[in-house]
């Protein structure tokens, strides 16, 4: 079986368990709450691992969308489909912004334009009345979806954000094979002989910017619609840390890496402290009862491993196992 076969099954079997993990126990909320972190790291990705530029701002993506869907909605009483459409284009407007200025610099400088933008916007949402400042967007309703569909029922929304998402991985799949990806892929790898091609190499890292910035921004929306709410924290550098935590960890420039990577990143925060209980339970030593409090600790000691030793990432590791293997004859 070749690579491709191989990746076609292997994501046959998550959509399938996907669809299934409700009724296997699997609590919808939290699986959703994964399933948008999976989109931010994917998008996040299509600008990092197949154009070669690094944000460390697009916090403000997901942030910036996420307040405007929960003000859209709670405040305006827009519907929850035209809240997220907005937030999406919220995304994608701030994504205009930041990536105008960013791709007129390369490198580290490239990188700082973003964090920088990203911080004032941090401080808007921060300072400005109609964010709740502190406390955030609270108590955002989910609505009626056309009118017809009540977002209430976990059960429901669950599927619908599962539609929302596949329909936007595929839409990246699409984009990083198609000749517009491809010539992100060169510029990635040789941005002055894509140049020497006759390709207007800003215009094509610009795009990049605001389709990443764009699916950030539905994330961002999908996340506030669900948990019913936008806080300061999804403005703050830390997101953005952690998205680029979650591509590196899983595997950078590979499609099924960041989907990875952000499900450790996020079962490591919200079931740590689960498995700490248990472990001092098993075991009888109390200092497992703290696990949950050293998130941070962990993820970094994670992090630092896979550097030192899985330098591809989880899925870029076996990604090249497997192409190791199917060179040897051995699948």
């Amino acid at each position: 079986m070749n690579l491709k076969n191989l990746a076609v099954l292997g994501y046959g079997l998550l959509f399938v368990g996907l669809l299934a993990a409700p009724f296997l126990g699997a609590y919808p909320v939290f699986v959703m709450k994964l399933m948008c972190f999976a989109l931010f790291a994917a998008a996040f990705n299509l600008l990092l691992g197949y154009t070669g530029m690094l944000s460390f701002g697009h916090a403000a993506f997901l942030g910036g969308a996420a307040y405007v869907t929960g003000y859209a909605i709670k405040v305006w009483g827009l519907t929850p489909e035209v809240g997220l459409l907005l937030g999406t284009a919220g995304g994608a407007f701030l994504g205009l912004i930041v990536g105008f200025f960013a791709i007129r610099r390369t490198g580290i400088y490239s990188t700082m334009i973003t964090l920088a933008l990203a911080q004032m916007l941090f401080f808007v949402a921060l300072q400005a009345p109609f964010t709740g400042g502190e406390d955030g967007l609270q108590s955002v309703p989910r609505g009626m979806l056309f009118g017809l569909i009540d977002l209430k029922n976990d059960l429901v929304l669950y599927y619908i954000v599962l539609a929302i998402v596949v329909a936007a991985f595929l839409l990246i799949v699409r984009t990083v094979h198609s000749p517009f990806g491809q010539v992100l892929k060169a510029i990635k790898e040789n941005e002055p002989r894509a140049t020497s091609l006759g390709y207007d190499t800003n215009r094509f890292k610009l795009l990049a910017f605001v389709l990443s910035a764009a699916l950030s921004g539905l994330a961002g929306a999908l996340k506030t619609l669900v948990m019913g709410f936008a806080t300061l924290s999804d403005v703050h550098w830390t997101a953005s840390g952690h998205v680029v935590l979650m591509t590196l960890l899983g595997g950078l420039g590979t499609l099924s890496g960041p989907l990875v990577g952000s499900a450790v990143v996020v079962l490591l925060e919200n079931k740590l402290g689960e498995v700490g209980h248990f472990l001092a339970e098993t075991t009888h030593i109390d200092w497992f009862n703290t696990l949950g409090e050293s998130v941070t600790m962990v993820t970094g000691l994670i992090f630092v491993v896979c550097v030192l030793a899985f330098r591809r990432g989880i899925m870029g590791e076996i990604i090249a196992w497997l192409t190791r293997r199917r060179g040897a004859g051995k699948i």
